[in-house]
């Protein structure tokens, strides 16, 4: 779906594909002659990750307040109906109708997955939406999604992440060998080539994993979850930036013939209420951080930035592992080329634009 399907979507919910602007005497015809379907939504979210989770539960609600309550999705934390890191899998053999997940999570399948979340040294969250929507991303996803029996959606960005908690000082690139870290998706592959030991751990799995020492360090989000989960209490250096994910994308993916099945109008709910609910949870996350980043340095939580060596060599080890796969995985190279030559165009603009105010109002905070 391109980023015009979406507003032609949007248009449709609102110009009386639902009777929404229908006149009185029309609507409840309409609401009338719709079905009443209900689904199950399996996250990859605890519940006590109030903005993943939470998203989830206002997108469930948005879609039936579009459709008057006759499509109802019912939202389940991750372990309730499959394990946080299985969603896919849950959705493509139809053990629920629709997912919420972060496609890198699958990249074992295929490593093309983690262009749905975030390329490592990829896009930022603006970028990426738009890369998303406007340049032919998700239509490249959903190909590859396809395969697996499933279509995607975006939903909520967590913004540009965090590099993680590590109980000891990162200081050179030697600091990372033998480092066993619990980090998402494809970046394990690039820790791995520097010598690190990348573990995949759900969140819940993550703080009792770093109390006993079974990994060295970890990343999940950034302050406002990091919060949630303590990391605090067990590592006290807290590094970015999370290079990793300059963006944290999720998705709503849906079984392929359980969504061919619904009633258009259906699907453009699902369209609809997806692109509020990224509004929704990338504004949250905006707005909760700051404060949540004060009240973890107050707690102990050293704040370092990873060395500029550090960066560089895992820069430089990222690019060979693309050039690698997009020589022979299709989907990867075809996603690579995509995204590299929107990057490079968008990153000129928002350094005219973007960077240039943004710096100015940074060197001005402490003035005012």
């Amino acid at each position: 779906m391109t980023g015009r399907d979406y507003m032609e979507r949007r248009k449709f919910l609102t110009a009386g594909g639902l009777g929404l602007a229908a006149t009185a005497v029309a609507a409840p015809a309409v609401a009338q002659s719709m079905p009443e379907v209900k689904w199950r939504l399996a996250a990859s979210w605890p519940k006590s990750l109030d903005t993943l989770y939470g998203g989830c539960e206002y997108f469930c609600k948005r879609v039936a307040e579009i459709t008057d309550n006759r499509f109802q999705i019912q939202p389940f934390a991750a372990g309730e109906i499959v394990p946080g890191l299985q969603v896919l899998d849950a959705v493509s053999n139809g053990t629920v109708e629709i997912g919420n997940t972060a496609l890198y999570y699958y990249w074992g399948k295929n490593p093309a997955f983690t262009f749905g979340t975030s390329l490592p040294f990829g896009l930022n969250t603006r970028q990426h939406i738009s890369w998303l929507m406007w340049s032919g991303g998700q239509d490249m996803l959903n190909d590859l999604l396809k395969e697996h029996n499933a279509i995607g959606v975006p939903t909520g960005s967590t913004g540009a992440q965090m590099g993680g908690w590590f109980r000891k000082e990162i200081k050179t690139v030697d600091d990372l060998k033998g480092l066993k870290f619990r980090v998402g998706g494809f970046a394990g592959t690039i820790i791995s080539k520097l010598g690190g030991v990348p573990q995949q751990i759900a969140a819940g799995d993550i703080y009792p994993a770093l109390e006993k020492g079974t990994i060295d360090a970890a990343e999940w989000v950034g302050p406002y979850d990091d919060e949630k989960l303590g990391f605090v209490k067990v590592a006290k250096y807290y590094y970015y930036p999370g290079w990793w994910e300059g963006t944290g994308q999720g998705h709503n993916i849906m079984n392929l013939e359980k969504w061919n099945a619904l009633p258009k109008h259906y699907q453009a709910a699902i369209s609809a209420a997806s692109l509020d609910t990224f509004t929704w949870v990338t504004g949250k996350y905006d707005s909760v951080n700051p404060p949540a980043l004060k009240r973890l340095i107050a707690a102990g939580a050293i704040l370092k930035p990873f060395p500029q060596e550090v960066l560089e060599a895992c820069y430089g080890a990222a690019n060979e592992i693309y050039a690698d796969l997009a020589k022979t995985n299709p989907h990867f190279g075809k996603m690579y080329s995509s995204l590299t030559a929107y990057r490079a165009d968008s990153l000129a603009w928002m350094q005219v634009a973007e960077l240039s105010f943004d710096s100015f109002m940074m060197r001005m905070r402490t003035r005012t």
